[in-house]
Formats: C-alpha cells, structure tokens, sequence
C-alpha cells in the first residue's frame, strides 16, 4: 500500500536485521516526502497558553542578561582578564546563542499556537544548535583543564595557559562544534523520505530527527552513539581526570582554609559540568528508550532554558572574584549618584 511502511524478510544470512525501509517511489499525496514538522507542544490546555508565554519569554530575558552582565563584567574588569574568565565570558556568549536557538521560536510558536515548522527551517535549527551545544560541551572541558593546571602546576600557569593557547582552544572548541554539526546535517540530508512527520520535542531535537530519517536502524544508532562516545564520553573522561588530579592535590593542602580555597575556584564549574552532561546525555540517549515524550519535553527544557539560565547565577553567587567585581560596579555606582 501506498504511504505505508513494508517489512521486507530476507531469508539466510540478513534474517534477524531491522529490514524496515521507506517506498522508494516519492509521492507528495502519501506523506513520505516531508516538507514541514510537527513540533510537540508543551501543553494541550488552552488555559496554561499564557503562562507558558510569560514563563518562557521571562527566563529567555533573565538568561540573556545574565550572561550579558557576567560578559561585561569580565571585560570592563582588569583582574578578570586571565584565562578562566576569558573562558567564562565565551561561555556565557554560547550560551545566549545557545537559549536564542529554541526558545524565541518556541515563543512564538505558543503565541500563534502554531507548531509547524519548514523542512529547511527544522534542519537549519538542528545544524544550529548542535553547533552551540557541541561548543558548551567543549568549553566545558577546557575549563577543566584550565582548573587542572592552575591547582596542580600554579607556578606555571601563567606559561602553560598563555593567551595564544587559550585562543587556540576556543578556536579548536569552534571547529570541532562545526564539524559535528555538519555530520548531523548531512546524514539528515540524505534522506527526503521520513518515518512521520511528528518530533516528539518542542524544537528539532537532533536526536528525534535522525530517529525519524528513513533509514535502517543501525545506521541511527551508530550516528546517535558515536555523536555521544566522541563528544560525551571522552569529554566526561577528561573532565573527570582533571578533577581526579585537582581533588588528589587539594587533599595535599595543609591547612584546611587553603583546601577550601583551592575547591571554591573549582565548585562552580563543577556545579555546571553536571548540570549540563546529566541532563543532555540523558535527552540524547532517551529519546529512543522512553515511552513518554513529556518526560523528554521536560528533560529538554532544563537542558536548553534552564542550564544557561542557572549558569550566571552558578558563576557569580558562587565566585568570590565576581562577587567583588559587583560590589566595586555598585560603589561606583553610588558615588556617582551622590
């Protein structure tokens, strides 16, 4: 039949395979040819429209301008200008690429309560946000390592983390998120015939796409789960060497005020590093497995609103170099009123 899905039984050695194939022939009547997607909505209840607007658009603007503020703080700031905050500052730009991804569209999307998204748009958002989400990731660990050599070689540090370095690894953070973004979209592309046209999340979730691309199972799980071996597994594994080296050197600190010292440099960027592999390696490797696309919904929306909006928070309430950067901009602001 037309528009359906046929299983195909291939006797001998392929018996036992996912055979599940897409008709070859491409009709635009049957459904096979996509031209448009079909995001998830947050929720059906007309009444929760509004608040969810509201919601949305708020955290939107407070991420946005926390991560402004912890930009400009770092630039206007001569005693932050050394490679942590140089790292913090391009994070926090990531980040507001990041949240401006998914969640303007996913605005408006609820204020013209339409969930409908072009096929090029769809792709055009997948590629986007693979890139910034690639480069946190990257980022991530790089701050890793600038926390390893500022505890473990700190007479160094000023030679191993040199300007020209720290530039280089934002540059190669950069390239590695291009590439990774360019794999999922060219896989993508291959395919014009999907599965449906339904994303099971409120944007195009890499993961659901390559899930509903026409192509034999295999194929998805090995773009899925090598995307996650290369840019989650070592990344996870660097970091945690990193901080294997950071705790065995602070646990050689005499005093205990000096332990405490030495950690509080590291118990921000630890805070995050969870926050964000948790919550996104659990989106990436459950959308296959779970049953229930609200709970993917709700992982997503901590993943993608809620991380980048902690993120300043996590970096200034917890920093006591930031803490003083705002204490010295509201004196200045005082003295200037009076």
């Amino acid at each position: 039949m037309k528009g359906k899905w046929v299983r195909r039984e291939k006797p001998g050695r392929n018996e036992g395979r996912d055979d599940t194939v897409c008709p070859s022939k491409i009709e635009s009547q049957n459904g096979t040819h996509v031209s448009e997607f079909h995001l998830l909505g947050l929720s059906e209840d007309p009444d929760l429209q509004p608040c969810l607007f509201g919601l949305f658009l708020s955290m939107y603007l407070i991420t946005v301008f926390g991560n402004l503020v912890i930009i400009l703080a770092i630039c206007s700031d001569p005693h932050l200008h050394t490679p942590m905050y140089f790292f913090l500052s391009i994070l926090s730009f990531v980040d507001i690429c990041f949240i401006s991804t998914t969640v303007p569209n996913l605005v408006v999307n609820i204020w013209l309560h339409s969930w409908v998204i072009t096929h090029a748009g769809c792709l055009t958002q997948m590629s986007i946000y693979i890139l910034f989400a690639t480069m946190d990731d990257m980022l991530l660990t790089v701050m890793a390592y600038d926390r390893f050599v500022a505890i473990c070689h700190p007479l160094h540090y000023a030679v191993l983390m040199s300007p020209r370095l720290c530039r280089f690894l934002v540059c190669t953070c950069l390239s590695v998120s291009i590439v990774n973004s360019q794999l999922h979209t060219l896989f993508v592309l291959q395919f014009t015939n999907f599965q449906e046209v339904q994303v099971a999340n409120f944007f195009c979730d890499p993961s659901h796409v390559v899930n509903l691309v026409c192509s034999n199972t295999f194929s998805k799980d090995m773009v899925k789960y090598f995307a996650v071996g290369i840019f989650g597994f070592f990344p996870v594994v660097a970091i945690t060497l990193s901080y294997y080296k950071i705790i065995a050197s602070i646990l050689k600190i005499a005093s205990s005020s000096g332990r405490y010292k030495a950690f509080s440099t590291c118990g921000s960027h630890l805070s995050a590093v969870s926050l964000f592999y948790g919550t996104s390696i659990g989106v990436y490797l459950g959308s296959g497995i779970t049953e229930s696309p609200r709970k993917v919904v709700v992982a997503s929306v901590v993943y993608t609103v809620i991380n980048p909006m902690l993120n300043p928070f996590i970096y200034s309430l917890r920093n006591r170099d930031m803490k003083q950067v705002f204490n010295r901009i509201h004196r200045r602001k005082f003295f200037f009123r009076t």
